[in-house]
C-alpha cells in the first residue's frame, strides 16, 4: 500500500511530465511558426525611363497612327500600361521641375520656360529623392535635370552623364533616372539638304493630323519623327538589358514615360493633348506583385499626372509622403486600384516658352478639355525662334500669309476664344470648339467653376507679371502667394469680366481702369485687349494711361490695346517703354507685344535703337533673340 508521501510524490511527477510535453509543444509550435513566416520584403529599386518631347500619340501602343515599340511594349507584358498619364506642363524645364517637386508649377512659380531667376522649395519640403536618399536609397540621375528651383546637395548621390546604379553600395537600393533625348525637338532642326536622305518609314504612310497642312515636307517631318521613336525604344531596350544583366529585374520598378508632348508643330509648348497626354508604362517586378493592388498586364484609365510620380514613388519605397506635395500616389500597399481608376481630372499650364509669353490654363475631366487663354490676342503662331527653327513651322506660316490653308489649319496663327472646351475622345486634335455651343453650357460652366476655384486657392501667382514676381516673390513664392490670395482673387476676377458681354462689364472695366492698383488697371486693360472693338468705348480713357500711367507695363499694355483696334500705333509708346527700362524680364514682356505688333494681323513696323537699349537688355540671351528678330 501507497503511503502518502508516495502518492503526493507521483502526482508530482505526473504534473511535471505534463508541463514539460506542454512546454515542448509550445516551443515547437513558435519555430514552426517562424519557419512559416515569410522574410519581410527589402525596399524595392525603382528606375525612371525618361524620352523627350513625345506624346503617346507617336506610339502604336497608344495610337492607332504611332511607331511600333517593341522593347516598351515587352516591359508592359509583366506592367501596368497608363492610358491617361499626363504632363502639368508641355516643355521641358516647367514639366520636370513639377515632376520633382511633386508640386504645380503657377503655386511654386516654377513654370515659366527658360527660368530667369530659380526660386527655392517650399519651407520644410524638399525634392522627393532627398527622402528617399535620407531612407538609405542610393539616388542617381542621368542626366538632365532642367529645373527652375534651387536644389540642394542632398538630392541626387550622382547626377551626370556618368550616373549609374551600379556605383551603390552593395546590396543598397536605388533610385536612378536615365534620360533619353533621342526624341528631342532638335532632331527637327534638319534642313532642306538633309531632305535629300530618305528617312526608314515611308512618309507616304503616316498620318498627317487635319491642323496640319497635308504637305510633303509635314509628311518627311512625321516620318523622321518615327525612326527617332524607334531608336528611343532600342535605348530603353538597352537600360533593361542592364538591369537583366545585373540580375535586377526580379526587384525593381520601371516606369517608361515622355517628359511631356510634342514635338510637331502646335504641340510642344501647348497644352493641348499633343502637348501633354504622355506614354507611360510601369513594369512591375514579380517579387513586389503582392506590394501593389493592380495586376499586372493591366490598362489603367485613371489620370495621373506629374505631381503624382514623386509621391508613388515614395509609396512604392514605403516611405511617408510629407505634407506639402500637391500630388498623390498612384501605386503601393495601401493604393486602392479603384479609387485609381475613379480619377478622372488633370490641370495643365503655360505661360512664357524661351521668349514667347502667354498665359493659359487647362483642365480635363473626363472626356472634356477645358482651356483658358487669358490673352486671347497672344495668337499660338506667335514668333519664337527655337520653334521657327523647325522648317514645318516655317511652311506651316508661309502657307497661312498666302492663304492657302483651310480654316482649322488656320487657327493657330489667329485670335483664341477666351474658352476652349472640346471632347478630345472624338476630337483628339482639338479643332472644334464647344464652348459657344449651348448644348454644352453645363459642361463648360462646371470646368469653368472648377478651374477657378483651383486657381484661387492655389494661388496661381501668374495673376502678377513675371518681372514683378522675381522682384517680389521669388524669395518664397509660397508665402508671397498666401500673403497676396485675395488680391489674386481679385485679378481672376477681374481676368473673367472677358467671359461675358462687354456692355453688361463696362462699368466694371472702367472702375478697374481707374484703380490705384497696378494690377487691376494691367488686367483691366488686358480685357479691353480681349474684347478688341468691342471695347473702343475706352479709346480716349486708354490713350491717357498710355502716356501718364506710372508703371511702363501698363503704358505697353494701353498701347497694346490701340494697336489692336487700330485706333493708334503703338510703336512709339513700346519703343520708349523698352528705353526706359532695365531690368531683362520686364524687357522680355514688353518684347512679347512689340513682337506681336509687328507681327500677325498688325504689321507696324519697329525701327528699334539699339544704342538707347540697356546692355543687360542686349547680352540677355532671351531679350536680344526678340530684338535680333525685330530688327531684322
Amino acid at each position: 500500500m501507497k503511503t502518502k508521501y508516495q502518492y503526493l510524490n507521483k502526482r508530482r511527477e505526473t504534473k511535471l511530465k505534463l508541463v514539460s510535453i506542454l512546454f515542448l509543444c509550445f516551443v515547437f509550435q513558435i519555430i514552426v511558426s517562424c519557419n512559416n513566416q515569410k522574410e519581410p520584403l527589402a525596399p524595392p529599386n525603382i528606375v525612371w525611363i525618361t524620352s523627350e518631347d513625345n506624346s503617346k500619340h507617336y506610339m502604336a501602343m497608344f495610337d492607332e497612327h504611332g511607331a511600333k515599340t517593341p522593347n516598351i511594349e515587352k516591359l508592359a507584358e509583366h506592367g501596368i500600361i497608363y492610358t491617361h498619364a499626363f504632363s502639368n506642363a508641355a516643355v521641358c524645364s516647367a514639366a520636370r521641375s513639377t515632376l520633382i517637386s511633386g508640386s504645380y508649377g503657377p503655386r511654386l512659380a516654377t513654370h515659366y520656360h527658360r527660368n530667369i531667376q530659380q526660386v527655392p522649395m517650399p519651407d520644410g519640403l524638399m525634392m522627393f529623392p532627398y527622402y528617399l536618399k535620407k531612407a538609405g536609397y542610393y539616388t542617381s540621375n542621368n542626366a538632365k535635370e532642367d529645373y527652375n528651383i534651387i536644389k540642394s546637395d542632398s538630392v541626387w548621390d550622382n547626377s551626370s552623364k556618368k550616373a549609374t546604379w551600379r556605383d551603390r553600395k552593395k546590396g543598397q537600393p536605388f533610385f536612378h533616372v536615365f534620360n533619353i533625348g533621342t526624341t528631342h525637338e532638335g532632331v527637327l532642326h534638319f534642313s532642306k539638304e538633309d531632305m535629300k536622305t530618305n528617312t526608314k518609314t515611308n512618309p507616304d504612310s503616316v498620318f498627317v493630323q487635319p491642323n496640319h497642312p497635308q504637305t510633303d515636307l509635314f509628311k518627311y517631318t512625321i516620318a523622321k519623327y518615327h525612326d527617332k521613336i524607334k531608336e528611343m525604344d532600342t535605348e530603353v531596350g538597352e537600360v533593361i538589358k542592364k538591369l537583366e544583366e545585373d540580375g535586377l529585374l526580379n526587384n525593381t520598378f520601371v516606369f517608361y514615360f515622355g517628359d511631356h508632348g510634342g514635338v510637331l508643330p502646335g504641340s510642344k509648348g501647348y497644352i493641348n493633348e499633343m502637348g501633354l497626354h504622355i506614354p507611360l508604362v510601369v513594369y512591375i517586378p514579380p517579387k513586389y506583385e503582392k506590394l501593389i493592388n493592380e495586376k499586372p498586364k493591366t490598362k489603367v484609365d485613371g489620370f495621373v499626372s506629374f505631381i503624382d510620380f514623386g509621391p508613388t514613388v515614395l509609396s512604392l519605397a514605403g516611405i511617408s509622403i510629407p505634407k506639402g506635395f500637391d500630388g498623390i500616389p498612384f501605386l503601393g500597399k495601401n493604393i486602392s486600384a479603384d479609387d485609381v481608376s475613379e480619377r478622372n481630372e488633370t490641370f495643365s499650364y503655360a505661360d512664357r516658352f524661351d521668349e514667347k509669353y502667354d498665359m493659359v490654363r487647362g483642365l480635363r475631366k473626363g472626356k472634356y478639355k477645358y482651356e483658358r487663354n487669358y490673352q486671347v490676342f497672344n495668337y499660338d503662331g506667335l514668333m519664337n525662334n527655337y520653334r521657327y527653327k523647325q522648317l514645318s513651322y516655317q511652311e506651316w506660316k508661309n502657307l497661312y500669309k498666302k492663304g492657302y490653308l483651310n480654316k482649322i489649319q488656320s487657327q493657330f496663327f489667329e485670335n483664341k476664344q477666351p474658352e476652349h472646351l472640346y471632347n478630345v475622345e472624338i476630337d483628339p486634335y482639338e479643332t472644334n470648339n464647344l464652348a459657344g455651343n449651348p448644348e454644352y453650357n453645363e459642361v463648360l460652366i462646371d470646368l469653368r467653376k472648377n478651374l477657378n476655384n483651383r486657381l484661387t486657392e492655389m494661388p496661381d501667382l501668374s495673376f502678377y507679371p513675371e518681372f514683378y514676381l522675381i522682384k517680389n516673390a521669388f524669395n518664397d513664392p509660397i508665402s508671397f502667394g498666401k500673403k497676396h490670395q485675395l488680391d489674386i482673387k481679385k485679378y481672376i476676377n477681374i481676368a473673367n469680366l472677358s467671359l461675358s458681354n462687354f456692355k453688361s462689364v463696362k462699368t466694371n472695366i472702367e472702375t478697374y481702369l481707374n484703380s490705384n492698383d497696378p494690377f487691376e488697371r494691367y488686367w483691366a486693360l488686358i480685357t479691353c485687349s480681349n474684347f478688341g472693338k468691342d471695347a473702343k468705348y475706352f479709346t480716349e480713357k486708354i490713350k491717357t494711361i498710355s502716356i501718364l500711367d506710372t508703371e511702363e507695363i501698363n503704358k505697353v499694355r494701353a498701347a497694346e490695346f490701340l494697336g489692336i483696334i487700330g485706333a493708334q500705333s503703338p510703336v512709339k509708346i513700346m519703343s520708349n517703354s523698352l528705353y526706359s527700362v532695365s531690368d531683362c524680364a520686364e524687357a522680355l514682356l514688353i518684347l512679347n507685344s512689340m513682337a506681336l505688333m509687328n507681327d500677325g494681323p498688325y504689321n507696324y513696323e519697329f525701327n528699334i535703337d539699339i544704342k538707347k537699349i540697356d546692355k543687360t537688355i542686349i547680352q540677355d540671351k532671351q531679350t536680344s533673340r526678340r530684338i535680333a528678330y525685330l530688327t531684322k
